[in-house]
């Protein structure tokens, strides 16, 4: 095939992933701040949209780290093809929609890097393949952050809940935290462009120096940082309403100071990786310090199967991304039918998961439940929060505990 030809469709297919890291990862920054009626759902999705756009600018310090650390480079440049990068893409975004479907916040990036991985090794060989920077900026960052966003997170709600004891039994008590959510949620969507739209940067920057259309260990070109941008914003404005409902009602039911620490923990942890050029998963981070929140408010409850779900789904991803970019890259070895079969088959897979999707719709109306506060029956369905009367606290028999609001 023409060498110009796979470059193109390369990029296309790159900037099609970035669309759907996009709608993957919006409940990292909204699902918390929909939950609690901090925002309306499309007003958070539009807002998100905007600062992961502006995010993508601010640094190219993971791009880097994908474009020129995992795959290791050689004599004659990186030791792999664009058609190998195709293959590797292709993984991605299937295990991307795969888990889409089922309302799974599994991690884009190590569905990246696992495609990547998996194709370079059929393709070249395991000689192809940094380990050492896989370990150090990619497996060792997995393990280690979200078990960091979840003290931080413990930790924030427990200070939260202490300085504002006074509301203890008064029905949304704390409700001022929903204005906070807006800014610490927009604190996320703005990390969230800043780490994970570098990520295509990267793959798009790869691929070039592999064509030997750009010199080895170089960064992303501004038109590459503005179109990962762009598509990145896309995918996120489209919602990704099914991993939403996941996050905001799935792991433990949110408060606002909840959401508030949570948001405040996973922007502080994405920020400081994407300074130090770790590509760490900012599905794992948000999941962290929402059960991180979760633990350290009085009387709420973790939902550990889904727990358990999602933790599942997080060391499947690396390895069975691989697996399909491994059998992608096997066919495409055979040539220009070889990439044609991988396009047809992938095509194939994502119309059939989107149908599947439509027989049991998850949208903005009906992704996450307006969250009930003690005394009344719902916060406003508007998102924003209401006036509520005072309402006398029943009284409860001796050794319960009480719910936080």
């Amino acid at each position: 095939m023409d060498l110009t030809l796979i470059v193109v469709l390369v990029i296309a297919l790159a900037l099609f992933f970035d669309f759907t890291n996009g709608f993957h990862d919006t409940a990292n920054a909204m699902a918390t701040p929909i939950a609690t009626g901090a925002m309306r759902p499309k007003v958070a999705v539009a807002l998100a949209a905007v600062l992961n756009l502006v995010g993508a600018f601010l640094s190219t310090e993971v791009a880097k780290t994908i474009s020129s650390g995992i795959i290791k480079e050689g004599d004659g440049g990186v030791q792999i093809t664009p058609e190998l990068i195709f293959a590797g893409l292709v993984g991605a975004i299937i295990w991307n929609m795969v888990t889409w479907l089922f309302g799974l916040p599994s991690s884009s990036s190590h569905a990246l890097f696992g495609g990547l991985i998996g194709s370079a090794i059929v393709g070249v060989g395991f000689g192809s393949v940094d380990f050492l920077v896989v370990l150090d900026k990619v497996i060792l960052p997995a393990l280690i952050a979200p078990v960091t966003a979840g003290v931080v997170a413990f930790s924030a709600t427990k200070l939260a809940y202490a300085i504002t004891r006074r509301y203890d039994g008064r029905p949304d008590g704390r409700g001022g935290f929903r204005y906070g959510q807006i800014f610490s949620s927009s604190l996320v969507a703005l990390s969230h462009g800043t780490n994970d739209a570098q990520k295509t940067m990267g793959v798009i920057t790869l691929t070039l120096i592999a064509a030997g259309a750009q010199s080895a260990g170089s960064g992303p070109e501004l038109w590459v940082v503005i179109a990962c941008a762009l598509a990145i914003a896309i995918g996120t404005y489209s919602g990704g309403w099914r991993i939403i409902r996941t996050l905001g009602r799935g792991l433990t039911d949110v408060k606002p100071a909840q959401g508030f620490a949570a948001e405040t923990s996973t922007a502080a942890t994405i920020l400081a990786s994407s300074h130090l050029g770790f590509a760490l998963s900012t599905t794992q981070v948000a999941s962290g310090s929402v059960i991180g929140s979760g633990l350290g408010r009085r009387g709420s409850s973790v939902r550990w199967g889904t727990a358990g779900r999602i933790a599942l789904g997080w060391l499947l991803t690396l390895p069975a991304a691989a697996i399909v970019g491994a059998i992608a890259a096997w066919l495409a070895g055979f040539g220009p039918i070889g990439i044609a079969i991988d396009a047809v088959l992938a095509v194939a897979i994502i119309v059939t998961i989107f149908i599947l999707a439509r027989r049991n719709s998850v949208h903005s109306e009906n992704a996450v439940a307006p969250a009930p506060v003690q005394g009344t029956s719902e916060v406003a369905a508007s998102g924003r929060a209401v006036r509520i009367k005072k309402v006398k606290p029943l009284k409860k028999p001796r050794g319960t505990k009480k719910e936080s609001a």
